[in-house]
């Protein structure tokens, strides 16, 4: 099933998300619908307070690059960073931010512990775009969002656009939840 995404004003966004206990099947259906939504949105990355949900959980899909073509989709679910290496500037942007981009300096490669689809613990180095998605949809758990990254200057440089996001002018070509409305609907 297709969620909507929570937008740049929405609450969940800015909430630091509670960590799973564990899964069932509404986990595995949230999981299930984060990926076909993500793919509907043309998205590498989802974050389930993106879709209204604030808990420890991510997706990330990264088949739709060339380079990563026959990469198998990630669930990551209550993740800690334990160490980090090097640093990038890349543009990022996000699915909760429409037609907003900008540059943000991150850790080229991270150390993670995290659980997995079948909540097993591991620990993985990661690198590149992996890295880079991984961070930005963490800090999606953490609340915060890439803008929150960026440098000053170049954040002034996107005041104009978030401030139509906050008033609810936006349009992007997959669904978008009115404020507040997708995460009473992730708790029923």
């Amino acid at each position: 099933m297709i969620l909507p995404i929570n937008i740049y004003n929405d609450e969940v966004l800015r909430a630091t998300a509670k960590p799973l206990k564990g899964i069932d099947r509404n986990i595995r259906d949230l999981v299930a619908s984060m990926l076909e939504s993500m793919r509907n949105a043309s998205g590498i990355g989802l974050a389930a307070p993106q879709v209204g949900c604030s808990i420890r959980l991510l997706v990330i899909d990264l088949s739709c690059m060339e380079k990563y073509a026959d990469e198998k989709p990630v669930v990551v679910i209550n993740p800690h960073l334990l160490a980090v290496k090097g640093y990038n500037a890349m543009e990022e942007g996000c699915l909760s931010l429409p037609g907003i981009l900008g540059d943000v300096v991150r850790p080229s490669s991270i150390t993670l512990k995290y659980r997995d689809e079948h909540f097993e613990e591991r620990t993985g180095e990661f690198s590149g775009m992996m890295a880079r998605v991984l961070q930005h949809e963490i800090d999606h758990l953490d609340g915060k969002l890439f803008i929150d990254r960026m440098q000053k200057r170049d954040r002034r440089k996107i005041d104009k656009e978030l401030h139509s996001l906050a008033i609810g002018n936006v349009e992007a070509d997959y669904p978008l939840a009115l404020a507040g409305i997708a995460q009473k609907a992730c708790e029923a």
